[in-house]
């Protein structure tokens, strides 16, 4: 018998963790390992989906969502381009935003020093820089 050829039996047995092997039991029954995985839908999303799902009203053929696919598709032939990236990011996925990053090597403490600010309140600085380019970034 050659090497491909194994039986159902020796592949199965294969397949499994050697007696006394823990990695395979890590998480207990009814916990989930990825606890950052696909978030839940929101009451919102839920309801949107139902009704984008319904036949449209004057044209039982075609969803809402066929219809509203089909004007966002229309406004960008027209040139909108609001539409474009609409539809661009939704088929293709947005583009990854390049950051610029100063890397230069400066213990944090000795820039807090010289701006005159105790460790404390450099980092609660710290913290609204951060909290305000996050929400430019959200609002671009």
């Amino acid at each position: 018998m050659k090497n491909s050829q194994k039986t159902d039996a020796e592949q199965t047995q294969k397949n499994k963790f050697p007696h006394g092997n823990k990695l395979g039991k890590q998480f207990q029954p009814g916990v989930s390992g990825n606890f950052n995985g696909r978030p839940r839908l929101t009451k919102i999303t839920e309801s949107l989906r139902e009704q984008v799902a319904r036949e449209h009203p004057e044209m039982p053929e075609k969803t809402i969502a066929d219809v509203v696919a089909q004007t966002l598709v229309t406004m960008a032939l027209s040139g909108d381009l609001a539409a474009i990236r609409e539809l661009l990011d939704r088929t293709e996925g947005k583009p990854k935003q390049a950051i610029d990053l100063d890397v230069s090597v400066q213990d944090w403490r000795s820039i807090a020093s010289g701006a005159g600010l105790t460790e404390e309140e450099f980092i609660d600085e710290s913290k609204l820089y951060v909290a305000e380019l996050e929400a430019s970034l959200l609002r671009e």
